[in-house]
């Protein structure tokens, strides 16, 4: 996940030998973005972007914890919204929160005519043309002095992987109806069905949280889905009440309650919490910064819970009525991981005589995962998980500072964005 969304900062653990990050700029044109950054000494790196919302991750191995600060200050333009950094386990996490899918490339430059090392990021609309833009026809003339032959690059859409928890099982039956119709047997069916569907959609694959009458905790059902690194998390339930006229389904994401308590329940436990925030380690980090941390995680995930669960609720008004006509929030604690858009479903009503029946009909159970599926297909035709491929990576082969010299460096924004 892979929205993974994930969610995402930057960050170093100080040290003697550390790049010291000098400067950071930004600078925009019509259809690209380039984003420089100032070296003292070079620094691997490795870049990527991730769907769900839009981002690209830029990783720069033994960066000065002080870089930290200088990012979070510096101002988007173009493409780039904001840019967001933290601890990186031994360097930094750069993150570009970004308008829309991009094009992202990357190349160093070592220190010329009074710059020193230079690591060069551009972005650009796939659907900018056959044309280049300046800055990244630029890049090409750069590249072909500085590193010959530059790799092949390209976005790619990977599978979608989606977890279905049905609820309770073994000894916790859930609810109860009035003929005998359990809760956690209507949960398993429906999601074996919705887990069919998704097998036979393309680019879209089912992991179930349990596939058969046994109990599972949940903070287990949870763990299992970051395991298998889940786009989506959806928990399958029936409701039930003591009015037994009560009907309709509904949609659940985490409250603002739930998910303050379990924003302090990862603040108090997160010398264990070796992978919450898109694989950035807390133990070792002060209070402050890993709240900053979790805080950006969950705010996105809910953000992109809302938008699937009001797209499932749409679904499952055609065919039945809504118990509210607007998603619900709750504290359960399946909703609670704070990198997964996560989802809980109440079917129906278990404890109406009517919905009782209606939820005992395979015709209903297969309509139920039919319109789900659906609302999870217009959320992921929004919002679908990319990669980026790299085909080819040469080693460079530096020419000398004389034959760079004769490159051709025509175009403004090139002479700006790379140049000191």
């Amino acid at each position: 996940m892979r929205w993974g969304l994930l969610l995402i900062a930057i960050a170093m653990n100080a040290a003697a030998s550390a790049a010291e990050l000098r400067d950071l700029r930004v600078f925009s044109e019509a259809e690209s973005t380039r984003v420089v950054f100032d070296l003292d000494t070079p620094a691997a790196h490795e870049l990527f972007t991730l769907s769900g919302p839009e981002r690209v991750v830029i990783d720069i191995q033994g960066l000065d914890a002080g870089a930290i600060a200088r990012v979070q200050a510096t101002a988007g333009q173009g493409i780039v919204q904001r840019l967001r950094s933290g601890p990186r386990g031994d360097g930094v996490r750069v993150v570009l929160d970004v308008r829309d899918r991009v094009f992202a490339s990357s190349f160093t430059l070592p220190p010329e005519s009074g710059s020193g090392h230079r690591l060069v990021v551009d972005l650009a609309h796939p659907s900018a043309g056959t044309a280049a833009p300046a800055s990244v026809a630029a890049e090409t003339a750069l590249a072909s002095a500085v590193a010959e032959p530059a790799p092949k690059v390209k976005l790619q859409s990977r599978p979608v992987v989606i977890a279905i928890d049905a609820g309770h099982g073994g000894q916790d039956p859930g609810a109860k109806g009035r003929s005998g119709l359990l809760e956690k047997d209507v949960a398993l069916k429906v999601s074996r069905k919705l887990a069919k569907l998704i097998n036979h959609t393309p680019n879209m694959r089912a992991v179930m949280t349990r596939d058969g009458d046994y109990f599972l905790g949940l903070r287990e059902r949870v763990n299992i889905a970051r395991k298998h690194q889940a786009d989506l998390f959806v928990s399958i339930h029936c409701n039930a009440f003591t009015r037994r006229d009560m009907r309709g389904s509904a949609v659940y994401v985490l409250s603002n309650g739930g998910a303050s308590s379990e924003h302090a329940r990862w603040l108090a436990q997160k010398e264990n919490a070796a992978d919450l925030v898109g694989g950035v380690h807390l133990h070792d980090k002060d209070d402050e910064l890993a709240a900053v941390l979790i805080d950006l995680s969950q705010g996105a995930t809910r953000e992109a819970s809302f938008d699937v669960a009001g797209r499932i609720l749409g679904s499952l008004s055609k065919i039945n009525r809504l118990q509210r006509r607007d998603v619900q929030q709750a504290g359960f604690a399946v909703l609670k991981a704070p990198d997964i858009p996560s989802v809980l479903v109440e079917t129906a009503f278990i404890s109406n005589p009517e919905e009782e029946r209606l939820l005992a009909s395979d015709a209903f159970q297969d309509k139920l995962a039919r319109q789900i599926l659906d609302g999870v297909k217009g959320y992921f035709a929004s919002y679908r998980p990319q990669q980026q491929i790299v085909e080819a990576e040469p080693e460079p082969q530096y020419l000398s500072r004389s034959a760079v010299a004769d490159a051709d460096w025509h175009g403004a924004s090139f002479t700006q964005g790379v140049s000191r």
